[in-house]
């Protein structure tokens, strides 16, 4: 069976993957497995507490098909090392990454957003918390962006995220994920 993990850290954004993860178990078929800095129980911006499947240091970037990036203000606390070293393990192995809100700068840590299309929350926000980040330049104002196995949206994007997260993991069903796209961007049903 194929296996999206989602990366969990305290004060995530519970709003913001759970479209692609409730579509990835329901519509296409994959099994949704998180997995948190430790194997604590970790609590969302919400209030919602979540006992990760593995702590990270458990996690084996082989077994996973996409590794999912909520966002949460914990990530403007500075480079977590061992996540920076699995996102790279990830594209290194030709899986996909998927990042959006602040998660982004986890990317942007690892090195991944130098020479790769990318968006975020705002033109300057990367910069702001990674000093390192070289890729100015392959920003793009958009609401989701994929470029070699990195995707990344701005926080106000989460149904353009996981689209085009299903864009990457199933190309083949385009269609659905057009549908999609509709639903939501509307806004209204008829």
């Amino acid at each position: 069976m194929n296996t999206a993990y989602v990366l969990l850290r305290t004060g995530y954004a519970d709003w913001e993957a759970a479209s692609a993860l409730a579509e990835l178990q329901r519509t296409f078929g994959f099994s949704v497995k998180a997995v948190g800095l430790t194997s604590g129980i970790v609590v969302s911006m919400g209030g919602l507490k979540v006992m990760p499947d593995l702590p990270l240091s458990a996690f084996v970037p082989e077994s996973a098909d996409i590794l999912i990036l909520p966002g949460g203000e914990s990530w403007m606390n500075g480079e977590v090392p061992q996540v920076s070293e699995v996102v790279r393990a990830m594209v290194t192995l030709g899986r996909p990454v998927a990042a959006i809100c602040a998660a982004t700068l986890a990317l942007a840590h690892g090195g991944l957003l130098d020479d790769r299309l990318h968006t975020s929350n705002g033109k300057n926000f990367i910069g702001k918390y990674v000093r390192e980040y070289r890729g100015e330049k392959f920003y793009r104002a958009s609401p989701a962006v994929c470029d070699r196995f990195v995707i990344t949206a701005n926080g106000l994007a989460p149904f353009a995220f996981a689209a085009e997260i299903f864009r990457v993991l199933a190309p083949e069903r385009e269609r659905d994920i057009e549908t999609y796209e509709k639903l939501y961007s509307r806004g209204l049903l008829d």
